[in-house]
């Protein structure tokens, strides 16, 4: 039988502490196996579809291939399934719903490799995009260290302000709202970055060299969230350095990565080498992180015994 895992079961069956040590250990293991493919192809209209494959971990017995459909001006943007496999025998173990496993493995790997290269006494969080990656990298975030200030800005004001009330309720602090994204990120020791874009919204002489950024938008060719001035001045880290090329914030052109964050947590290479540098993190997001946060959810649905399942061979 398969399991079948709506948007509220996943969040049920997800624990943060679990996740984050899962997508930890996805990027601290050596590189190996297939390379993972990230196919991106536009459609007639205003969408595209997008399919992740294969998701592997070491000591997992499973993998995931993910397909999104991505419709920047739809209610969500991105809508398709995770299937979790069994790595023996391909057994479809579970379905689950790809727009909230997505914003949550997106959103913790980028709360991790945020807490892992900012200063270790940034509180101050400047979110650029009020959509559902910025809040799970906040859930994220604010497990992993103190929040102590918030603001936002979006494209849409309305958006902004319930995201700024509705952050401000949950973290208990002061959250403001900005016009711009300069003025967003003239504050924050923390910039996060999560936009459907194709201009650069940030330049370096917005930021204070201290900076942390992680640019969380750019995952398809021409996305852009900030400027080639910018990204040349930062230690920049990215999660694949030849996706992060072809499709991410370096675009095979300009600047380059300094490392990927699993070099960095590893040890093979500094992220962070002083408290006044500038750095950023510009992820693509890899399948492997799909099954990081899929398997755990799996084994916890199977566990309770309560998840609804259909039998497709029937």
């Amino acid at each position: 039988m398969t399991l079948l895992l709506t948007a509220s079961q996943i969040t049920r069956y997800l624990d943060l502490d679990t996740a984050l040590a899962a997508l930890r250990t996805g990027f601290t293991a050596a590189p190996a196996g297939p390379r993972p493919l990230r196919t991106h192809t536009a459609l007639p209209g205003p969408g595209s579809a997008t399919a992740l494959l294969p998701g592997l971990i070491d000591d997992i017995p499973a993998y995931t291939v993910k397909v999104n459909a991505k419709f920047p001006g739809a209610t969500p943007a991105l809508r398709g399934v995770v299937c979790l496999h069994d790595l023996a025998d391909g057994a479809l173990l579970a379905v689950l719903d790809s727009a909230t496993v997505t914003a949550w493995r997106t959103g913790l790997a980028a709360a991790l490799a945020t807490h892992v290269l900012a200063p270790a006494g940034a509180d101050r969080v400047s979110i650029i995009g009020a959509g559902a990656q910025a809040r799970m990298v906040l859930r994220g975030l604010g497990r992993l260290r103190a929040v102590r200030r918030l603001t936002v800005h979006d494209i849409d004001p309305e958006r902004a302000a319930a995201f700024a009330s509705e952050q401000g309720r949950l973290l208990g602090i002061a959250v403001d709202v900005a016009a711009d994204p300069p003025s967003a990120a003239a504050g924050g020791g923390i910039v996060v970055l999560a936009t459907w874009s194709r201009t650069p919204l940030l330049e370096l002489a917005d930021l204070r060299p201290s900076t942390h950024i992680t640019s969380l938008g750019v995952d398809e060719p021409g996305k852009a969230e900030l400027a080639d001035d910018l990204l040349r001045e930062a230690r920049t880290v990215v999660d694949d350095l030849e996706l992060a090329q072809a499709v991410g914030a370096l675009q095979g052109h300009g600047p380059v990565a300094d490392a990927t964050f699993g070099e960095v947590l590893r040890g093979e290479r500094p992220g962070r080498e002083d408290d006044t540098q500038l750095t950023a993190y510009t992820p693509v997001g890899l399948p492997w992180q799909d099954l990081a946060l899929a398997w755990p959810m799996y084994q916890a649905a199977r566990a309770a015994g309560d998840a609804p399942s259909v039998d497709f061979l029937a």
